[in-house]
C-alpha cells in the first residue's frame, strides 16, 4: 500500500516485501507497457514512462525487464492491451482508492467488488475519495543502511520537501514535479532506494482503533494480491503502537 507517512508500518516486513517482488514486477511491467503504448518508448519524450522507469529502478527491477516491457508497449514485442480503471471505496471512516490495469474489465470489476464485499466495504461515489488525497513523490531507503542526515543532504539539494525516519525506513517526500530531480540526486549520490513512486497521500489522515485498522489493512492486502489491481491508496494513518 502507498499513501501516507507510515510507509514502514504498511510494508510491515522486509520478508513479505521480498515474497511479493514477483507480483510487484508483474504490475510494473503492465504499467511500463501502457505508458509506452500511450506516449511512445522514448523516456525523454514520455514523462509518464520516465516516472514509471524510476519507480521500477527503485524496486530494483532488472533493466532487461524494463526494456522488454517498453517493447511490448510499443508493439516491438507481442504484448497484451490493458485498460485503466479507478474504483473508490469506503470501509467506515477509511477511504480507499483502487487503481486497476486490466485486459478484462468485467473480470476486474467483479473481483474488486467481491473483495470489498467480503471485507464489509462498499463502493463510494466517484470523487468522494480522490478529493481526500493529493499526489506526492515518495522515495524510500533502508534506514539501517543509511543515516537520515546522509540522505537529507542529497534529497534537499535535489528539491525534496521532507525526509523522515520511521521504523527503520527513510522516507523522502517531494512535490510531483520535483520527483525526478530528487530521485536523480539520490542516484548520483550513490544511494540505493527500496521504493520510488508518485503516490497519493491523504490531506487529513484518519487514525482508527486497532481492530478497524487491522480490518482495513487486510482489505488492502487482498486488493493488492489481485493481478488486475495496480495501486491501492488510503486516508488512514497506522498508529505507532499498532501491531499485526
Amino acid at each position: 500500500m502507498s499513501g501516507h507517512s507510515k510507509w514502514a508500518k504498511i510494508k510491515r516486513a522486509k520478508g513479505a516485501a521480498d515474497a511479493q517482488r514477483g507480483n510487484l514486477f508483474t504490475k510494473l511491467i503492465k504499467e511500463i507497457s501502457i505508458a509506452a503504448r500511450m506516449g511512445g518508448g522514448d523516456p525523454e519524450g514520455n514523462p509518464r514512462l520516465r516516472t514509471v522507469i524510476i519507480k521500477a529502478r527503485g524496486a530494483n527491477m532488472p533493466k532487461d525487464n524494463i526494456d522488454r516491457a517498453i517493447k511490448k508497449g510499443t508493439g516491438e514485442l507481442e504484448g497484451v492491451s490493458y485498460e485503466e480503471l479507478t474504483y473508490e471505496a469506503r470501509l467506515g471512516e477509511a477511504a480507499i482508492l483502487i487503481e486497476v490495469l486490466t485486459d478484462n474489465r468485467n473480470r476486474a470489476a467483479a473481483d474488486v467488488r467481491n473483495i470489498l464485499t467480503r471485507a464489509g466495504a462498499e463502493l463510494a461515489k466517484a470523487g468522494s475519495v480522490s478529493r481526500l488525497l493529493t499526489r506526492k513523490g515518495i522515495i524510500t531507503l533502508d534506514g539501517e543502511k543509511y543515516t537520515e542526515d546522509e540522505v537529507m543532504d542529497a534529497a534537499l539539494n535535489g528539491g525534496a520537501e521532507d525526509v523522515a525516519l520511521n521504523d527503520g525506513v527513510i522516507e523522502v517526500s517531494t512535490a510531483p514535479e520535483d520527483f525526478e530531480p530528487v530521485a536523480k540526486a539520490l542516484e548520483e549520490a550513490n544511494f540505493e532506494t527500496t521504493g520510488a513512486e508518485i503516490s497519493m497521500v491523504p490531506e487529513a489522515p484518519v487514525i482508527l482503533d486497532t481492530a478497524t485498522t487491522g480490518k482495513v489493512l487486510r482489505l488492502i492486502d487482498k486488493l493488492e494480491e489481485n493481478d488486475d489491481v495496480q495501486n491501492v491508496y488510503s486516508n488512514i494513518e497506522v498508529p505507532d503502537d499498532y501491531e499485526d
